[in-house]
Formats: structure tokens, C-alpha cells, sequence
């Protein structure tokens, strides 16, 4: 594995314990958009810096790096703050692994718009997919334990969210770098995210006991993790990043089975397997069909 790959694997790494970190916060009583709100803000401090210290072709005067890139920050403000309160309403586990279920959802949305057509193979893994989920969150006892239909929709809806992320970052990357396009992003999430989260919260979290967890959330969570996650994946094939992303799932769920005392049956268990290798499989087959149809030779 070269070291630019494995500057991807860190930054899954992150994401996983991030996932941790904020279910420890909650568990103390803190509101999830709080946690949102400091996990993208301290990330814009990372980002802003990394600006300032490499701000050739920046694109800041660019009117259409500033849309696209605000649609980035709308994703990744739903994506954070959906993924905490599926935690909060469900577990670490069953929240990350909902969130990876990303493509299949852009899968779906393109052949409602024909923008895509189905065929069989992809039909067969939205399929299995559509059955892990079931065994996942345990959809015949939802509601009578730990899961609840607020954890499943927001889950979804942050697998959801990241799509419309990496959708609006990719249509900003050719009109700038993307330490702007992610400084736009966090910034405009940060808005967002103010409106809804605690006021009283917010401000005591700056001389709380926990600001040790808020800054260790907002470093590895949102600040080294992406500036890591962006310079590694433009010497990383498409392929390896989809592989090696199952790293912040399985991290995440590690993290809640050991650290915060989550259980999953035997049957979750099945059910977190057939949607992270069964995504992972149908990314790889994508990336794989996009390269061939790239190439000079075609």
C-alpha cells in the first residue's frame, strides 16, 4: 500500500472514532447538532489554514466554485448532523453502516431520473443491500429496543446527505482547490448548523470539562481526516479509496461494541456484512466501468 493510500486509511480511521467520540458526547447529555456544529467548525480551522498556506489557484473569485461548493456544505452539514442524531437514537454501529449505504441510494435516484440504467447486477446488490438493512436494524422489533425509526431515516438520510457532499465537491473542484472548495463548505455548514443546535449548549461547550472530546472530534472528525482523505485520494484509485473505505464503518462499530457497550445479535451482524461488502463491491464495479470507459483507448 503506498503512503498516499495510506493517508486515506488514516482518514477512515478518523471517521470511525469520530463516531465514537460523539456518541460519548451525547451520551453526556450534549445536543447533536452541538456536537455537529464544533465537529465542522473546528474542521474549518484546519482547512482555512491549509488555505492560508497554499492559496495559489484558489478560485475565490469564481461565482460557480461558490455555489457548488455551498451545495457541498449543505451535504456535509446534513451528513454530520443526521449521523449523530441517528447515534443518538440508535448506535454507532448501525448509524456509520447506514451512512455507507450512500452509493445505493445515488443508484437509485439515477435510474428515477434516467440518468443511469438498471441492470441486473446492480438490481441484485440494491436488492441485498435493501435485505442487510432489514437484518441490520431489525425493522420487526423497531421501536422496542435500542433502534428506533429516527435512527434508521437519519442514518439514511446521512448516507443521503454525503452523496449530495461529494456531488456538489466534485462540481466545485474544477474552479479551485479543494482546501477553498472545503473551506466554503465548513463554513457554510457552520451557518446552517448554528440555527439549529442548542444556544446555551454552544457556548458552554467552550469552557466545558468535555472541550478535550470537542476538539479531539473536530481534529480527527473533520480537520486532518479530510485534508488527509483529499490529498490521498488524488494518488489513489477510485477502487482502493471504496475498498479502504470500510475502514470507518468497522472502526465505528469497533468503537461502540468496546467502548460504549453496544450489542449486536447475530443477525445485525449478517446484515452489516451483506451491506459492506456488497457496496463496496458494486463502488469497485463503477469505478472499474468509468475507468475502461475513460481510457484513451476507448
Amino acid at each position: 500500500m503506498g503512503s498516499k493510500t495510506a493517508f486515506v486509511v488514516v482518514a477512515a480511521l478518523c471517521w470511525g472514532i469520530s463516531g465514537g467520540i460523539g456518541g460519548i458526547l451525547m451520551a453526556g447529555g450534549w445536543d447533536a447538532f452541538v456536537v455537529s456544529f464544533y465537529r465542522g467548525t473546528i474542521g474549518l480551522l484546519f482547512v482555512l489554514v491549509w488555505l492560508a498556506l497554499h492559496p495559489r489557484g484558489s478560485g475565490l473569485a469564481n461565482g460557480r466554485l461558490w455555489f457548488w461548493s455551498a451545495i457541498a456544505g449543505v451535504g456535509v452539514a446534513g451528513n454530520f448532523s443526521f449521523y449523530f442524531v441517528s447515534i443518538a437514537h440508535g448506535s454507532v454501529a448501525v448509524a456509520a453502516t447506514l451512512m455507507y449505504c450512500a452509493p445505493v441510494f445515488v443508484y437509485l435516484v439515477s435510474f428515477a431520473l434516467k440518468l443511469e440504467s438498471p441492470t441486473v447486477l446492480k438490481c441484485a446488490a440494491i436488492a441485498v443491500v435493501m435485505v442487510g438493512i432489514v437484518l441490520l436494524t431489525q425493522i420487526h422489533h423497531i421501536g422496542a429496543g435500542a433502534i428506533t425509526p429516527v435512527g434508521v431515516g437519519a442514518g439514511l438520510l446521512a448516507g443521503i446527505s454525503y452523496a449530495v457532499f461529494i456531488f456538489g465537491f466534485k462540481r466545485a473542484a474544477p474552479y479551485g482547490s479543494p482546501q477553498t472548495v472545503l473551506s466554503i463548505a465548513f463554513l457554510v455548514l457552520a451557518v446552517i448548523l448554528i440555527v439549529p443546535a442548542d444556544g446555551e449548549q454552544t457556548v458552554a461547550a467552550l469552557s466545558t470539562p468535555n472541550w478535550p472530546l470537542f476538539a479531539a472530534l473536530g481534529v480527527l472528525g473533520a480537520g486532518l481526516s479530510f485534508v488527509l482523505y483529499v490529498v490521498g485520494l488524488n494518488h489513489t484509485t477510485p477502487t482502493v479509496a471504496s475498498i479502504v473505505a470500510l475502514v470507518e464503518p468497522v472502526t465505528a462499530s469497533l468503537f461502540g461494541v468496546v467502548v460504549l457497550s453496544e450489542n449486536l445479535v447475530a443477525s445485525q451482524v449478517l446484515g452489516m456484512g451483506l451491506i459492506l461488502v456488497t457496496v463496496t463491491a458494486l463502488t469497485v464495479y463503477s469505478s472499474s466501468g468509468r475507468s475502461s470507459s475513460d481510457s484513451p483507448s476507448n
